[in-house]
């Protein structure tokens, strides 16, 4: 058998970056070579450019809340970009929370990159970064509270926000936390169960009549002319 070897542990206490978790659906740019079996939206400069759900290539007719749709318009301007696959959340107007938008925007996770407005297309936003530094528990739980307490920063004055997402830079690996339902996970926090307040006990003094029962006469359907 080959040997493999053990890979290295990232330190925890190394630098992270705290960004707000925009509760959308997630959408893929892709711009470079022809992929095999995939429809490119548009060709620009010699390159394909792609459209992606979290799971598949989406084309406009075969969408993911018009995402395609909209890649498909803003090609020129996306095309800034440059190649490679770019992430980010699709959100807005009748995608899961709304925030309280009128319009759908795309808003690209990489914050490094594309933070800068001068630097990302215009037609782009980036997710509000909270924090970054040293890696500590006590600032995930308040920003945490702070998103619940004075609303989201991706969507101002909106008041029900979902969670944060930690990039750890050393392990290179993102985590979240959401505000309700964090231990149970995302469908128990999307289906909270109402809780049924008991009935109060039935005065014996207060019976209703029961219905009279009417004898439903037998229907013959070899009778029916």
């Amino acid at each position: 058998m080959e040997f493999r070897e053990f890979g290295k542990i990232p330190r925890l206490n190394r630098g992270c970056t705290i960004t707000e978790k925009i509760n959308g659906t997630n959408g893929a740019i892709h711009i470079g070579t022809h992929i095999d079996g995939s429809d490119a939206m548009a060709y620009v400069d010699g390159l394909e450019i792609y459209a992606g759900s979290r799971t598949r290539w989406i084309v406009p007719g075969d969408d993911n809340h018009g995402f395609a749709l909209w890649v498909y318009k803003n090609v020129e301007e996306l095309i800034k970009l440059g190649p490679g696959t770019h992430y980010g959340e699709w959100w807005g107007k009748n995608i899961n929370r709304g925030y309280g938008l009128d319009e759908k925007r795309f808003s690209l996770f990489n914050t490094a990159r594309w933070s800068d407005p001068a630097v990302r297309p215009t037609c782009c936003h980036v997710v509000p970064v909270l924090y970054e530094g040293p890696f500590n528990t006590g600032y995930t739980t308040a920003w945490l509270e702070y998103l619940q307490i004075l609303g989201s920063r991706a969507a101002p004055d909106y008041m029900d926000p979902e969670g944060i997402v930690v990039f750890h830079h050393a392990g290179n690996n993102l985590f979240k936390a959401t505000i309700k339902g964090d231990e149970a996970g995302k469908h128990e926090e999307a289906h909270v169960k109402k809780i049924k307040e008991p009935r109060p006990p039935k005065d014996p003094s207060k019976g209703g009549r029961r219905k009279e029962q009417v004898e439903i006469p037998f229907f013959d359907r070899r009778k029916v002319a």
